[in-house]
């Protein structure tokens, strides 16, 4: 593999916000050794070579089994009998081309382990682990032990005697802007906000005017006196302070010492994971050496289920006990062993993650590694205690013995039962990003799905960028998009659609009702908070995760037993206040989003305008109509656009980007200051991005050769300057508001009259508005966005950005690193046991949050919901009131008898019934004569919208006489028509399925036909450039009992008028289609059919 000396900034973008360039220098030139290719080993391996470090390679003497296949994802049922290391290699070498990956067949030896930095065991023998890790400390090699048995696992790092970490932490420097500093023993610093210094940091001084010497005197120790101050060295000396600064910390390093493997396990130091589990951690740190006890004296792990190997191992515990004088859990000591057999691929997720993670640290010595002994175990996902007594039977060695299937890891801990119910689940992943990719793998490995009756249906509308690649497994450069498919009994159906109000055509109720479960992996609040809102109305379990950077959190939301994710609250960003940005930037944030409008406002907003002024005869009248401060700012934009201002050739953007660049960093900063002195001279990067952008928008071709422009800038004229007197600065965004009632009516009156009539060569002046992309570093977006950033911070003395940084704020960036993204996918899929298996105990629920950096691992339970009362009753969010509007056939009923059914079933008088913000009906008004109506017909008629076809279900909010003043009530779900759930698939004598064929579209639409002589098949999309929004065919029925799929053809040609091919259909002048008795072709480059053979002999096109 070739080895290059710099960070490929757009593979490892993501990760280096986490870890940082300095860390990943450190990791890039670290030999690591992974010894162990179950599940487990191939997880640690997989996250440590997508991260980057130098060389990785996996070791393993063993042979794959079925049981291999329930975690060990680069495993095939081909792979069965063959070494695991070597058939893992193939995959593992495709995951970073920057990373050299090599196998070893053959047994450890101390000439192998000197040649790496990095030691990993796992599925290694306790006096294994004793010999290596001893060698590993005399020989300075950082040592990891990792091992998962069943539901448990556990991680064991020795770093060394003395080991030093640049950041302990991963957290960015605080910094504080100064107000103040004071000249005494010891100077008193004052800020202009609250700090975040604590004692005892340090902090470095810049920027500062009159004292000087603070600039250059290196790290200072601080103590905290008040929020807004603290106090530093000796002062008295310095010259007097005049104005600014900026006191931001310095990390310092931190020292940790470690003990070799053969002390720590009687001595040992454990990270708890979760509160109040001291003794839990310390009965597992036993039971794992137990184990060791037991298999070297058995030759084997305690059966699934056995009581006698159970009693076996607790007999081995109890000796331990003696020796350690702590009190056992005997409760986890049984179940540890009727589990240990087990092979779970979602605890391989998460104590793969989490050791992956030590491998980062103890390769970039970033972060705080575990010291010395983690333990974790998810011995809840057992079934609950009530229903072991009720399904007894079902708990016996036979339920849980191996089947010579690939689930035989998974059914040594949960039996066969729960196998086939796990398979016949129909679950909903919405995100593949990162956090998707895992829990695919997951669903994979357990086999979600994955039995006859099993469905996932999986959709994510982003594209894949390379960035993605550094954590998203599933993806490779050579077929990006692509999904590795693990498991070949999945049923997985992908579709490009965006979770929102636009897609309920396709994710309407009948889609809802037929889940068993949703899983979100999505990056931003708003869509999580609406698939949520579509669980609590379809009342279905969610299971949610996020990360940022090392951090990562997850949450599961039960029917009627805990609360919903919850609706958005106030944002954690809040507004920058447009003064600020405008007039008074204190801070790069600032800067960086007044760049970015910037960006927006000359390259997007202003081509969009023009193009709609073009085309669009009423969009100056709407302009016009939202106020004379915005009007005459767009019009006058617009004037600038198709008049003499238009550029004609490259030297026009050149000559603009030099004019922009006087106005924004000379003109306005002079005017500024002369209102309440720098002068900076011609930033060459700013004139090259935004000339070339200004360029790209009139379709003008620009270049990037310096010397070119110079000679184009050096004729450029600049008009001078003068501040003027009386110009208002904006001191509050209440001093703009108020100003926008001063407008030059004048002017804005002139440029209306000449902007009145569409210029006649409207096409020639369209422009093409750009779309911001930081990821593409040779289109110019951020090269603007950087130079325009750091030159108003230099005319603001406020400490400039690099790159990286600026992408990071600009481009609104998750930082993201593989390590937590498997440990959090992990997690939600313990969760997902839970669910399938139905617990009905809240405690049983754990909801985590993880900071990998300093091995920070909560759980806690989750809340209950709110309940609130309605007429003496208690409800919940997830309560309903259910009505059927339509019933065995019947017309729909009225709105007066869906009230009377509210009072029938409920015993409640409906007094006022809102639909959304539309009241539908109030009682005593002049609503009577909506009682008789269609409740369809009610809604649409007080909305003056159709309802959609495909919306089933209508939800209502009343009002009761029973208890008028309470603030929330359940609504009422009224299901409008039954619907189909079913798929596509011969139902009957009399049907036919049209397809989406064109690759725009979200996803196939699919029409059902029964029953009728002459029926309706109506294809409905979204519309796409070219196409009708609505093709509708009928056909005349007959007995029909096979069929055939007419496919499309590769180039579609229009439909009318054309014949396909020899065994195609023939379409005729008056639209008649003659089907073969073969199959055959039809396509209007917007669909195919499902054809019965021996269909009709004609289909008659309306």
């Amino acid at each position: 593999m070739s080895q290059v000396s710099d960070i490929d900034e757009s593979l490892y973008s993501r990760q280096l916000y986490v870890l940082g360039h300095e860390a990943m220098h450190h990791m890039k030139k670290a030999d690591v050794l992974i010894a162990g290719m179950r599940g487990l080993g191939v997880e640690i391996a997989k996250n440590v070579i997508l991260a980057g470090v130098k060389s990785v390679t996996v070791q393993d003497e063993g042979i794959a089994s079925w049981e291999d296949l329930s975690s060990q994802f680069y495993l095939e049922e081909s792979s069965i009998g063959q070494n695991r290391a070597q058939c893992s290699l193939s995959k593992l070498l495709k995951l970073n081309p920057y990373v050299t990956v090599s196998a070893h067949t053959g047994p450890l030896h101390e000439n192998l382990l000197a040649q790496f930095q990095v030691v990993v065991l796992t599925n290694s023998s306790l006096d294994e682990q004793r010999k290596i890790g001893k060698y590993c400390h005399s020989s300075g090699i950082q040592f990891i032990t990792a091992d998962t048995k069943g539901l448990c696992g556990q991680i064991f790092c020795d770093f060394g005697e003395q080991f030093e970490v640049a950041d302990w932490n991963g957290v960015p420097p605080v910094f504080a802007t100064i107000d103040h500093i004071s000249r005494g023993n010891p100077g008193i610093v004052t800020c202009t906000d609250k700090h975040e210094f604590q004692d005892g940091d340090f902090v470095a001084f810049s920027e500062v005017l009159g004292m000087t010497e603070l600039n250059s005197c290196g790290q200072v120790e601080i103590k905290v006196l008040e929020p807004y101050t603290f106090s530093i060295c000796d002062t008295s000396l310095f010259s007097e302070y005049e104005k600014g600064g900026v006191a931001t910390e310095v990390k310092m390093p931190k020292m940790f010492h470690f003990q070799a493997l053969h002390d720590a396990i009687s001595n040992p130091q454990m990270v708890m994971t979760g509160y109040g589990k001291t003794n839990k951690h310390h009965t597992l740190h036993l039971a794992f050496q137990a184990l060791h006890c037991f298999v070297k004296r058995a030759g084997r792990l305690p059966k699934p289920r056995d009581q006698a190997d159970a009693k076996m191992l607790l007999a081995m515990m109890r000796e331990l006990k003696s020796e350690a004088q702590l009190e056992l859990d005997e409760d986890i000591v049984r179940k540890f062993a009727f589990t240990a057999q087990g092979n779970l691929g979602p605890v391989n997720s998460f104590i793969g993650g989490l050791a992956a993670q030590e491998v980062l640290k103890a390769s970039s010595r970033k972060f705080t590694p575990v010291q010395q002994w983690l333990y974790f175990d998810a011995l809840e996902c057992l079934p609950e205690e009530e229903e072991e007594k009720e399904e007894v039977r079902l708990l016996t060695e036979h339920n849980f013995a191996p089947t010579g299937s690939r689930y035989d890891g998974q059914i040594a801990v949960f039996g066969k039962a729960f196998q086939e119910k796990l398979g016949k689940q129909k679950y909903f992943l919405v995100g593949t990003g990162a956090i998707g990719c895992e829990l695919l793998k997951n669903f994979a490995l357990i086999g979600l799905g994955a039995a006859e009756d099993g469905h996932i249906t999986v959709t994510d509308m982003d594209s894949i960028e390379k960035s993605n690649l550094n954590r998203q497994f599933l993806f490779t450069s050579e077929d990006i998009g692509a999904i590795l498919k693990m498991n070949p009994s999945m049923h997985i159906t992908a579709h490009q659609n965006r979770v929102d109000p636009e897609s309920e055509e396709v994710y309407g109720n009948k889609f809802f009702s037929s889940l068993d479960g949703v899983a979100a992996a999505l990056d931003n609040l708003e869509a999580r908070v609406y698939l949520d809102g579509r669980c609590v109305q379809h009342q279905k379990p969610l299971l949610e995760g996020g990360t940022l950077g090392t951090r990562g959190h997850t949450t599961v939301v039960v029917p009627f037993l805990t609360d919903s994710y919850g609706v958005p609250g106030s944002s954690l960003q809040k507004a920058i206040p447009l003064c600020t940005l405008k007039n008074f930037p204190y801070l790069i944030e600032h800067t960086l989003q007044w760049a970015r409008d910037e960006f927006e406002g000359l390259f997007k907003q202003v081509p969009e305008n023009v193009n709609q002024y073009l085309t669009d005869h009423e969009f100056l009248q709407r302009t016009l109509e939202r106020g004379e401060a915005e009007a005459l700012e767009v019009l006058a934009q617009l004037h600038g656009s198709v008049g003499s201002q238009r550029p004609a050739v490259w030297e026009d953007c050149v000559t603009w980007a030099r004019l922009r660049w006087e106005i924004l960093y000379n003109n306005d900063i002079r005017q500024l200051l002369h209102c309440f002195p720098p002068h900076q001279a011609t930033h060459m990067d700013y004139i090259i991005a935004a000339a070339n952008l200004y360029a790209q928008i009139y379709k003008i071709k620009g270049t990037r050769d310096r010397n070119t422009i110079r000679e184009v800038l050096e004729k450029v004229h600049v008009p001078s300057f003068t501040p003027k007197s009386g110009v208002k600065i904006h001191v509050t965004d209440q001093d703009m508001e108020k100003d926008k009632e001063n407008v030059d009516t004048a002017h804005l009156l002139k440029l209306k009259n000449e902007l009145a009539s569409t210029p006649g060569n409207s096409t020639t002046l369209r422009m093409h508005p750009i779309e911001f992309e930081k990821d593409d570093d040779t289109n110019f977006h951020m090269d603007f966005i950087v130079a325009a950033s750091n030159l108003r911070a230099e005319n603001y003395g406020i400490p400039p950005a690099d790159r990286l940084k600026s992408k990071l704020i600009a481009g609104r960036i998750i930082p993201a690193i593989a390590t937590t993204t498997a440990a959090v996918a992990g997690l939600m899929c313990l969760e997902l046991y839970k669910l399938v298996q139905g617990h009905r105990r809240i405690e049983l629920y754990r909801p985590a949050f993880l900071n990998l950096a300093v091995q920070t691992c909560v759980f806690y339970q989750p809340l209950a919901p709110q309940l609130f009362t309605v007429a003496g009753k208690k409800y919940s969010l997830w309560n309903q009131f259910p009505v059927q509007g339509r019933c065995n056939g019947q017309e729909e009923m009225t709105l007066k008898e869906l009230i009377e059914q509210i009072k029938k079933e409920h015993n409640l008088e409906v007094t006022h019934l809102f639909y959304g913000k539309a009241l539908l009906y109030s009682s005593g008004s002049e609503h009577q004569e909506r009682l008789n109506q269609r409740v369809s017909d009610v809604v649409q008629t007080v909305t003056k919208v159709q309802i959609p076809q495909h919306q089933r279900v209508l939800e209502f909010y009343p009002s009761f006489a029973e208890d008028e003043d309470c603030e929330k009530v359940p609504p009422i779900s009224y299901v409008r028509h039954s619907g189909s759930n079913k798929e596509v698939r011969p139902s009957g004598p009399y049907c036919y399925a049209l397809y989406s064929g064109h690759p725009k579209l979200d996803k196939p639409r699919k029409s059902h036909i029964s029953q009728s002589t002459f029926k309706t098949l109506a294809l409905h999309h979204q519309p796409a450039a070219g196409f009708e929004q609505c093709r509708q065919f009928s056909y005349r029925s007959q007995e029909l009992s096979e069929w055939t799929l007419l496919k499309p053809l590769a180039q579609p040609r229009p439909l009318l008028g054309s014949k396909y091919s020899s065994c195609g259909p023939t379409l005729c002048g008056h639209g008649e289609v003659s089907l073969p008795s073969t199959e055959g072709h039809i396509f209007d480059s917007s669909g195919f059919l499902l054809v019965h053979k021996a269909a009709p002999p004609f289909l008659q096109l309306f």
